[in-house]
């Protein structure tokens, strides 16, 4: 972890003692006896809300209420927070237990999206609603501004079917595997366009699985 690389990433001030909180995953908590940053998502979640919302309200006077929550939610979904977490390689700074090491916890839609949400309450608690929108302008914002990003952040799997037709490449597919006993099954799937890997993903349930290796396909695409 390393808390001046990830400070010049986010362009702002953090307090490295809420910076290092924001970025403890429970997992770690409770193999160190020390706090998670829980806390500080729980407040990031609520700032996010309210930054996103006061946005698309300003800047689309034409949608109705229905439109804008629509809006909203595209951009404020695990997805979307996750998309925005690798943009800021906040995987690696993580400090996660040894079990969510093993099964990738540092790739993990869910834990990744809610670690953005902690970065975002402890920029709230250093610098103000001022240091929270900065973060939130840069990594957010921008989707708003683009319809594909905003399609892509929503609905990953629909996005990638649609990339691929453009590119003329064959259609999608997925391998799934299972790993653990049921009650802590991990699922694993691997996406494919024809014989060629696009991208890979974990998850609790078949369905995050998929997402997140549709979320690694896209990004493949856009980097090759």
């Amino acid at each position: 972890m390393n808390l001046d690389e990830l400070r010049k990433t986010l362009g702002i001030e953090i307090d490295p003692e809420l910076l290092t909180l924001a970025l403890t995953h429970s997992s770690y908590g409770y193999e160190h006896d020390t706090q998670d940053y829980e806390r500080l998502e729980f407040l990031g979640d609520s700032i996010l809300g309210y930054l996103v919302a006061s946005y698309v309200f300003e800047q689309h006077p034409e949608l109705q209420e229905g439109e804008l929550t629509k809006l909203k939610n595209a951009v404020v979904s695990g997805n979307a927070l996750a998309a925005a977490a690798n943009l800021m390689d906040l995987g690696s700074h993580l400090r996660i237990g040894k079990g969510e090491e093993q099964t990738d916890g540092r790739k993990k839609l869910n834990i990744l999206a809610d670690t953005f949400e902690s970065v975002l309450g402890a920029a709230y608690i250093s610098g103000g609603i001022v240091a929270a929108k900065h973060i939130v302008e840069k990594y957010i914002f921008p989707m708003l501004d683009d319809p594909d990003a905003v399609r892509q952040a929503a609905d990953p799997k629909t996005s990638l079917v649609e990339k691929l037709a453009n590119l003329g490449k064959p259609d999608v597919s997925y391998q799934i595997s299972a790993h653990g006993p049921e009650h802590e099954r991990v699922y694993s799937a691997n996406c494919h366009s024809g014989d060629e890997l696009l991208g890979a993903g974990k998850g609790k349930t078949k369905k995050s699985a998929e997402t997140e290796a549709a979320i690694n396909a896209l990004r493949f695409l856009q980097n090759s």
